[in-house]
């Protein structure tokens, strides 16, 4: 029960690594809210978690104010803010990209951490405490061909986590990042361009360990590191990717 007591919102909830740090926290004593743009799927999760749901798209000025009002008129604080929902693009030359889904994954992948902080952080530092998790990306370390744009938003990523955590380390509040390489979640054919036994051999054979990050791998490296084990640890990048970024 490492989080006993503690109150957690995980952006993404609904799915994949969300998912899993979702349930990984409840299971340690976490409150937690499920945020997600996939309402019903939020719903389903937060009621086998004895969570609550909160539909949202964390792009959305308005929509992440009403999450981080409702979970504060709720729990009267929030402990842990796990910035975890993000999109890619299908692996495009760079300059093929359009304009349209350029700003998306840059709204979903970087203005919502801007937009989480902006209605969460205030508390936080009213508290005097406070774990931000960042989830980033191998992506944003050692960019592979055509995934471009997605590995500028995840780079962006890993630079706010260590902007953040500079400046509100004195306010009692950590900030981290987890970069997964790709994994078991409803992404993974976005990434490869597609899901055939010699795609995933192809992106396999980059992996030193082997095999796809798994939302439990996730979830293990979440529960240190928004956790008062981690009290010392703040501006890190973790690595969770089988040795990808060796």
């Amino acid at each position: 029960m490492r989080l006993q007591d503690k109150t957690a919102i995980v952006t993404g909830a609904a799915s994949g690594f969300g998912a899993g740090i979702a349930r990984r926290f409840a299971a340690e004593g976490a409150r937690v809210m499920v945020a997600d743009l996939a309402a019903d799927a939020a719903l389903a999760l937060a009621q086998e978690i004895d969570g609550v749901a909160h539909g949202v798209d964390v792009a959305d000025d308005a929509q992440v104010k009403a999450m981080a009002a409702g979970a504060l008129e709720r729990w009267g604080r929030v402990d842990i803010l796990v910035n975890n929902a993000g999109i890619t693009h299908l692996p495009t030359p760079l300059e093929e990209v359009d304009e349209a889904t350029f700003d998306r994954v840059l709204a979903v992948n970087a203005k919502s951490v801007y937009l989480t902080a902006r209605h969460l952080v205030p508390a936080m530092k009213a508290a005097g405490a406070g774990a931000i998790l960042n989830v980033a990306s191998t992506a944003g370390l050692s960019p592979r061909p055509r995934l471009n744009w997605y590995n500028a938003s995840k780079g962006w990523m890993i630079t706010a986590t260590k902007a953040m955590a500079v400046e509100l380390a004195p306010a009692g509040v950590r900030v981290n990042a987890l970069c997964p390489v790709a994994g078991e979640t409803p992404l993974l054919p976005s990434f490869m361009g597609g899901d055939t036994p010699e795609l995933r051999a192809k992106f396999l054979a980059t992996i030193p360990i082997g095999r796809f990050s798994t939302p439990e791998d996730l979830a293990n490296a979440a529960l240190y590191l928004c956790s008062d084990e981690a009290s010392m640890v703040t501006g890190v990048a973790l690595e969770v990717d089988g040795g990808r970024c060796i």
